[in-house]
């Protein structure tokens, strides 16, 4: 996967360092606005009666800081940086490179001030106004030409089977955000969607679940077919299972969107028809778990003593739970339970979490000090803290509302014989309370983690740049 011939000194790393270290810091901001709207849900005095304080202004924020900052700073970098060595070849047009680095950090910075003023679509991940989609689009397009140009010019004929990921994430996700941004605009931060009704709904769906497909899926399997072969120094247990997993995961993924839909307007055989998607969906992606678990197959000792490789296991685990009950949780008789509840948030934070957060961080641990001229992390015990606290944090979180889900949900339709309702809302809410305390705990658990590693980041950058001042032919040892 790494030409030995190619010296380290002429790829085009510059642009993967700034985006490894503004994934890190984007990871941190991402998490501590999640755990300041979760602590308002138990403490809503926490609004402070200010209005781009409130809840409903916050969590676009934080949802656009951890998928598109955190999760997509972490994807550029990472892209960029396997393209790199699996081709053989520098990036093409690193000029290009750079604007999509400044372009994606401007998204980030316009997202943060217009969201909490209330500038937004009101489409779920697709909050930003127009002016901001014309902007993504730029930078998407030139990350496209930098990538797919890197690929024209390899020096093999092969192309590795991250790159399929990586190009199938960007290509469908230029085609999501194009269709579903369709809006005409009335006024500098104002528009109104080219859709309406239902089938406003089902384009938002469509594109709001192949978000999580494309973006927060196929570009992390990307991370994981290098990564994971990389630091468990094995290939990757079966690459005739990569293939077969990338075009059952790729055609399946784009038909299920409608699974969110269930009991609305939507017609019934189209609900019917993305459960079923749903269900089918269930074995590529754990076709993909296995695949990746079973690559430490003969080196299981590894995950003792490499707290790297634990992030990047353990993620594959939630993914694989995550895959397992989206399908389930897409079958009509289970959604009529979970639809609205917060059972849905302990599904969408076990993959976000669990599989998106763990993957990236396992990443980042092993790009970092390669990308500042390091052998390891500052400090190993400080990965080892980060991955058991980040991990108890998840399993808090995700129990909590799985919990308070299926409660709410069984006492939403509990009915007295005289066919009454049971419970009123209010006593729904009233028993739900103690899982939100427990949610802010479990989040709070994964913010220390974040910034834990953003200390572990600042030292080995630190201590990266000294040995490279002392020592400049370290340079070329990251190969």
């Amino acid at each position: 996967m790494t030409d030995p011939t190619v010296p380290a000194a002429s790829y085009s790393d510059t642009v993967v360092r700034q985006f490894s270290l503004a994934a890190v810091l984007w990871g941190v901001v991402g998490m501590l606005v999640g755990v300041f709207i979760a602590a308002q849900l138990a403490w809503p005095e926490l609004n402070f009666g200010i209005p781009w304080l409130s809840y409903g202004r916050l969590r676009p924020l934080h949802t656009n800081a951890v998928i598109f900052a955190f999760g997509g700073c972490a994807l550029f970098a990472t892209s960029y940086y396997v393209v790199q060595r699996t081709s053989h070849v520098p990036l093409f047009a690193p000029k290009l490179a750079a604007f999509s680095f400044w372009g994606w950090q401007a998204v980030i910075v316009a997202a943060a001030i217009s969201l909490p003023l209330g500038y937004t679509t009101s489409k779920e991940y697709a909050e930003l106004e127009w002016p901001i989609d014309i902007l993504i689009t730029l930078v998407w397009v030139s990350y496209a030409i930098v990538f797919f140009g890197t690929l024209g010019k390899r020096k093999v004929k092969h192309i590795y089977v991250a790159n399929w990921f990586f190009g199938a994430f960007i290509l469908a996700v230029a085609l999501l955000h194009v269709v579903n941004s369709a809006e005409v605009p009335a006024g500098w931060m104002k528009s109104y969607s080219a859709y309406a009704g239902v089938q406003d709904a089902m384009v938002q769906w469509w594109y709001g679940h192949n978000a999580v497909g494309f973006f927060l899926t196929a570009g992390f399997l990307g991370m994981m077919y290098y990564f994971i072969p990389k630091q468990a120094e094995r290939p990757i247990y079966s690459y005739r299972l990569s293939i077969v997993h990338f075009w059952a995961l790729i055609f399946t993924y784009m038909w299920a969107g409608p699974h969110h839909l269930h009991y609305t307007a939507l017609p019934d055989w189209t609900q019917s028809l993305g459960m079923v998607f749903s269900l089918i969906l269930l074995a590529p992606s754990w076709g993909g778990m296995i695949n990746g678990i079973m690559t430490l197959s003969g080196a299981w000792h590894k995950l003792r003593d490499d707290p790297v490789l634990r992030f990047l296991i353990v993620s594959l685990s939630f993914y694989g739970m995550s895959t397992f009950e989206g399908p389930m949780m897409s079958v009509k008789t289970v959604n009529a339970l979970s639809h609205y509840t917060d059972w849905t948030i302990g599904h969408v934070h076990s993959g976000a979490l669990g599989w998106v957060g763990l993957i990236t961080m396992g990443s980042l641990y092993y790009l970092i000090p390669r990308l500042f001229g390091q052998k390891k992390m500052y400090s190993v015990p400080a990965i080892e803290l980060h991955f058991w606290i980040s991990t108890l944090g998840i399993v808090l979180y995700i129990a909590a509302m799985w919990i308070a889900g299926v409660m709410q949900g069984l006492m939403w339709r509990a009915v007295n014989a005289d066919g009454t309702l049971t419970y009123t809302f209010v006593e729904s809410v009233k028993a739900t309370y103690p899982f939100y305390v427990i949610r802010v705990l479990g989040g709070l658990m994964y913010l220390v983690g974040m910034l834990v590693m953003a200390w572990n980041t600042w030292m080995t950058v630190i201590n990266g740049r000294a040995v490279r001042v002392t020592v400049p032919a370290v340079a070329a040892a990251h190969a």
